[in-house]
Protein backbone atom coordinates (compact mmCIF):
# COMPACT_ATOMS: atom_id res chain seq x y z
CA UNK A 1 0.00 0.00 0.00
CA UNK A 2 0.59 3.52 -0.91
CA UNK A 3 -0.05 6.64 0.91
CA UNK A 4 0.75 10.72 -0.47
CA UNK A 5 -0.18 14.24 0.96
CA UNK A 6 0.42 14.92 4.48
CA UNK A 7 -2.85 12.40 5.41
CA UNK A 8 -1.51 8.73 4.78
CA UNK A 9 -4.47 6.44 3.87
CA UNK A 10 -2.78 3.74 4.13
CA UNK A 11 -2.37 3.89 7.85
CA UNK A 12 -6.10 4.42 8.81
CA UNK A 13 -8.61 2.00 9.98
CA UNK A 14 -12.34 1.94 10.61
CA UNK A 15 -13.85 5.25 11.74
CA UNK A 16 -10.84 7.29 10.85
CA UNK A 17 -10.16 5.98 6.86
CA UNK A 18 -14.12 6.90 6.70
CA UNK A 19 -13.30 10.17 7.65
CA UNK A 20 -10.52 10.90 5.50
CA UNK A 21 -11.96 9.46 2.80
CA UNK A 22 -14.73 11.94 3.27
CA UNK A 23 -12.78 14.61 3.30
CA UNK A 24 -11.55 13.36 -0.21
CA UNK A 25 -14.88 12.80 -1.68
CA UNK A 26 -18.73 13.71 -0.69
CA UNK A 27 -19.61 10.56 -0.12
CA UNK A 28 -23.22 8.14 -0.83
CA UNK A 29 -23.94 5.01 0.94
CA UNK A 30 -25.87 2.32 -1.13
CA UNK A 31 -27.37 -1.48 0.29
CA UNK A 32 -26.60 -3.83 -2.50
CA UNK A 33 -28.27 -7.93 -2.33
CA UNK A 34 -26.58 -10.33 -4.34
CA UNK A 35 -27.21 -13.66 -5.36
CA UNK A 36 -30.14 -15.76 -5.91
CA UNK A 37 -32.32 -18.12 -4.16
CA UNK A 38 -31.65 -19.19 -0.78
CA UNK A 39 -27.66 -18.05 -1.28
CA UNK A 40 -27.69 -13.67 -0.56
CA UNK A 41 -25.95 -11.33 1.11
CA UNK A 42 -26.72 -8.14 1.47
CA UNK A 43 -23.64 -5.35 2.00
CA UNK A 44 -23.83 -1.85 2.61
CA UNK A 45 -21.11 -0.12 0.31
CA UNK A 46 -19.97 3.94 0.96
CA UNK A 47 -18.15 5.86 -2.57
CA UNK A 48 -17.93 8.75 -4.23
CA UNK A 49 -21.32 10.42 -5.04
CA UNK A 50 -20.83 11.74 -8.06
CA UNK A 51 -17.31 9.34 -10.05
CA UNK A 52 -17.50 12.42 -12.63
CA UNK A 53 -16.61 14.65 -9.86
CA UNK A 54 -12.72 12.39 -9.93
CA UNK A 55 -11.84 13.06 -13.28
CA UNK A 56 -8.34 13.99 -13.68
CA UNK A 57 -7.03 16.18 -16.78
CA UNK A 58 -3.55 14.88 -15.74
CA UNK A 59 -4.26 11.32 -15.38
CA UNK A 60 -6.30 11.52 -18.34
CA UNK A 61 -3.14 12.72 -20.47
CA UNK A 62 -1.26 10.40 -19.18
CA UNK A 63 -3.10 6.78 -20.41
CA UNK A 64 -6.49 7.98 -20.42
CA UNK A 65 -7.29 6.71 -16.95
CA UNK A 66 -11.06 7.68 -16.08
CA UNK A 67 -12.14 6.77 -12.69
CA UNK A 68 -14.50 3.99 -13.81
CA UNK A 69 -13.52 2.34 -10.18
CA UNK A 70 -16.34 4.75 -8.57
CA UNK A 71 -19.57 3.17 -9.92
CA UNK A 72 -21.05 0.13 -9.17
CA UNK A 73 -21.01 -1.57 -12.06
CA UNK A 74 -23.81 -4.99 -12.89
CA UNK A 75 -21.37 -6.92 -13.92
CA UNK A 76 -19.64 -6.45 -10.18
CA UNK A 77 -23.14 -7.13 -8.74
CA UNK A 78 -23.27 -10.77 -10.80
CA UNK A 79 -19.86 -11.49 -10.10
CA UNK A 80 -20.68 -11.06 -6.16
CA UNK A 81 -23.27 -13.62 -6.39
CA UNK A 82 -21.44 -16.19 -8.25
CA UNK A 83 -18.77 -15.68 -5.21
CA UNK A 84 -20.71 -16.38 -2.43
CA UNK A 85 -21.34 -19.98 -3.19
CA UNK A 86 -18.37 -20.47 -3.60
CA UNK A 87 -16.02 -22.62 -0.94
CA UNK A 88 -13.23 -20.20 -0.36
CA UNK A 89 -11.54 -21.37 2.97
CA UNK A 90 -7.70 -22.51 2.17
CA UNK A 91 -7.80 -20.14 -1.11
CA UNK A 92 -6.27 -17.29 -2.07
CA UNK A 93 -7.60 -15.28 -4.56
CA UNK A 94 -6.86 -11.38 -6.21
CA UNK A 95 -9.33 -9.07 -7.47
CA UNK A 96 -8.21 -7.40 -10.46
CA UNK A 97 -9.64 -3.76 -10.52
CA UNK A 98 -11.48 -3.87 -7.18
CA UNK A 99 -13.26 -0.67 -7.63
CA UNK A 100 -15.34 -0.15 -4.55
CA UNK A 101 -14.85 -3.82 -3.18
CA UNK A 102 -18.07 -5.37 -3.75
CA UNK A 103 -16.55 -8.70 -4.92
CA UNK A 104 -13.58 -8.51 -3.08
CA UNK A 105 -16.21 -8.04 0.19
CA UNK A 106 -17.98 -10.90 -1.31
CA UNK A 107 -15.08 -13.50 -1.91
CA UNK A 108 -14.37 -12.29 2.25
CA UNK A 109 -17.34 -13.36 3.10
CA UNK A 110 -17.04 -17.01 0.95
CA UNK A 111 -13.81 -17.19 3.23
CA UNK A 112 -11.21 -16.61 0.30
CA UNK A 113 -7.85 -15.19 1.69
CA UNK A 114 -8.48 -11.48 -0.66
CA UNK A 115 -5.91 -9.52 -2.03
CA UNK A 116 -7.39 -6.62 -4.25
CA UNK A 117 -5.58 -4.54 -6.13
CA UNK A 118 -6.39 -1.70 -8.43
CA UNK A 119 -4.60 1.06 -10.81
CA UNK A 120 -6.33 3.96 -8.25
CA UNK A 121 -5.09 4.93 -4.37
CA UNK A 122 -8.02 5.33 -3.57
CA UNK A 123 -9.97 2.47 -4.94
CA UNK A 124 -8.06 -0.03 -2.60
CA UNK A 125 -8.87 2.14 0.12
CA UNK A 126 -12.34 2.81 -0.32
CA UNK A 127 -12.60 -1.27 -0.90
CA UNK A 128 -10.39 -1.58 2.30
CA UNK A 129 -12.86 0.17 4.35
CA UNK A 130 -16.21 -1.34 2.49
CA UNK A 131 -14.98 -4.92 3.57
CA UNK A 132 -14.37 -3.57 6.56
CA UNK A 133 -17.65 -2.05 7.27
CA UNK A 134 -19.63 -5.83 5.97
CA UNK A 135 -17.20 -8.23 7.41
CA UNK A 136 -15.08 -6.03 10.54
CA UNK A 137 -11.61 -7.24 8.23
CA UNK A 138 -9.77 -5.60 5.56
CA UNK A 139 -8.35 -7.21 2.83
CA UNK A 140 -4.75 -7.51 2.06
CA UNK A 141 -4.57 -4.63 -1.15
CA UNK A 142 -1.75 -3.49 -3.37
CA UNK A 143 -1.85 -0.76 -6.27
CA UNK A 144 -1.09 -2.49 -10.18
CA UNK A 145 -0.66 -1.19 -13.39
CA UNK A 146 -1.19 -4.20 -15.59
CA UNK A 147 1.07 -2.62 -17.85
CA UNK A 148 3.93 -3.16 -15.58
CA UNK A 149 2.55 -6.56 -13.37
CA UNK A 150 4.59 -7.06 -10.34
CA UNK A 151 7.07 -10.14 -10.36
CA UNK A 152 6.74 -10.89 -6.82
CA UNK A 153 2.89 -10.69 -6.74
CA UNK A 154 2.75 -14.70 -6.73
CA UNK A 155 -0.25 -16.81 -7.89
CA UNK A 156 -3.60 -17.50 -6.59
CA UNK A 157 -6.40 -20.26 -6.83
CA UNK A 158 -8.63 -17.56 -8.05
CA UNK A 159 -8.54 -14.33 -10.12
CA UNK A 160 -11.39 -12.90 -10.55
CA UNK A 161 -12.26 -9.39 -12.55
CA UNK A 162 -15.79 -7.36 -13.50
CA UNK A 163 -16.09 -5.25 -16.60
CA UNK A 164 -12.42 -4.71 -16.96
CA UNK A 165 -12.29 -4.99 -21.31
CA UNK A 166 -13.91 -1.57 -21.98
CA UNK A 167 -11.01 -0.98 -24.08
CA UNK A 168 -9.21 -2.76 -27.03
CA UNK A 169 -5.83 -3.32 -25.19
CA UNK A 170 -7.26 -4.62 -22.66
CA UNK A 171 -7.95 -7.83 -24.61
CA UNK A 172 -4.33 -8.96 -24.72
CA UNK A 173 -2.89 -7.20 -21.00
CA UNK A 174 -6.29 -8.74 -18.90
CA UNK A 175 -5.20 -12.24 -20.67
CA UNK A 176 -1.19 -11.76 -20.16
CA UNK A 177 -2.20 -10.70 -16.68
CA UNK A 178 -4.49 -13.66 -15.59
CA UNK A 179 -1.63 -16.51 -17.16
CA UNK A 180 0.65 -15.13 -14.96
CA UNK A 181 -0.93 -14.73 -11.42
CA UNK A 182 -3.00 -17.67 -11.69
CA UNK A 183 -1.78 -21.01 -10.02
CA UNK A 184 -1.04 -23.96 -11.94
CA UNK A 185 -4.57 -25.86 -11.08
CA UNK A 186 -6.51 -22.54 -10.36
CA UNK A 187 -9.66 -21.26 -11.81
CA UNK A 188 -10.45 -17.78 -13.11
CA UNK A 189 -13.99 -15.74 -13.37
CA UNK A 190 -14.04 -12.91 -15.66
CA UNK A 191 -17.66 -11.44 -15.92
CA UNK A 192 -18.16 -9.04 -18.50
CA UNK A 193 -21.62 -7.07 -20.57
CA UNK A 194 -20.16 -7.48 -23.95
CA UNK A 195 -17.73 -4.82 -23.82
CA UNK A 196 -15.45 -3.81 -26.84
CA UNK A 197 -12.28 -6.51 -26.17
CA UNK A 198 -14.07 -9.30 -25.10
CA UNK A 199 -13.99 -11.27 -28.60
CA UNK A 200 -10.26 -10.28 -29.04
CA UNK A 201 -9.74 -11.47 -25.30
CA UNK A 202 -11.45 -15.08 -25.97
CA UNK A 203 -9.40 -14.99 -29.16
CA UNK A 204 -6.24 -14.41 -27.17
CA UNK A 205 -6.77 -16.68 -23.72
CA UNK A 206 -5.16 -19.58 -25.92
CA UNK A 207 -1.94 -17.29 -26.97
CA UNK A 208 -1.14 -17.26 -23.29
CA UNK A 209 -1.67 -20.97 -22.39
CA UNK A 210 -5.31 -20.30 -21.12
CA UNK A 211 -8.59 -21.98 -22.18
CA UNK A 212 -12.33 -21.55 -21.50
CA UNK A 213 -13.75 -23.59 -19.09
CA UNK A 214 -17.61 -22.23 -19.19
CA UNK A 215 -19.68 -18.96 -20.13
CA UNK A 216 -22.93 -18.84 -18.34
CA UNK A 217 -25.51 -15.90 -19.05
CA UNK A 218 -27.01 -13.95 -15.99
CA UNK A 219 -29.56 -11.77 -16.84
CA UNK A 220 -29.39 -8.43 -14.98
CA UNK A 221 -31.81 -6.21 -14.48
CA UNK A 222 -31.94 -2.71 -12.04
CA UNK A 223 -35.38 -0.48 -13.01
CA UNK A 224 -33.95 1.22 -16.41
CA UNK A 225 -30.73 -1.19 -16.35
CA UNK A 226 -31.10 -4.63 -18.15
CA UNK A 227 -27.79 -6.40 -19.46
CA UNK A 228 -26.64 -9.80 -20.14
CA UNK A 229 -23.85 -10.45 -17.99
CA UNK A 230 -21.26 -13.38 -19.35
CA UNK A 231 -19.30 -15.49 -16.63
CA UNK A 232 -16.51 -16.76 -17.63
CA UNK A 233 -14.33 -19.56 -16.07
CA UNK A 234 -10.96 -19.79 -17.23
CA UNK A 235 -8.17 -22.07 -15.88
CA UNK A 236 -4.38 -22.86 -17.96
CA UNK A 237 -4.75 -25.19 -20.86
CA UNK A 238 -4.20 -28.66 -19.85
CA UNK A 239 -2.88 -29.94 -22.94
CA UNK A 240 -1.16 -26.41 -24.23
CA UNK A 241 -0.01 -26.45 -27.81
CA UNK A 242 3.85 -25.56 -28.32
CA UNK A 243 4.19 -22.22 -29.62
CA UNK A 244 6.15 -22.89 -32.99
Amino acid sequence: MTGTGPESLADLHGTALDEALARRFTVAEERVTVGLGDIQRRFTLRKPANADHLISEADYVMDERLPYWADLWPSARVLAGALIAEEGSGRRLLEMGCGLGLDTTAAMSANFEVTATDYYEDAIHVARSNASRNLGREPAVRMVNWRQWPHDLGTFDMVIAADVLYEQEYATLVAECLARALAPNGVAIIADPGRLALPAFREHLPCVGLELLSTDLVPFEDGAVKQEIQLMRIRHRQNPVPIA
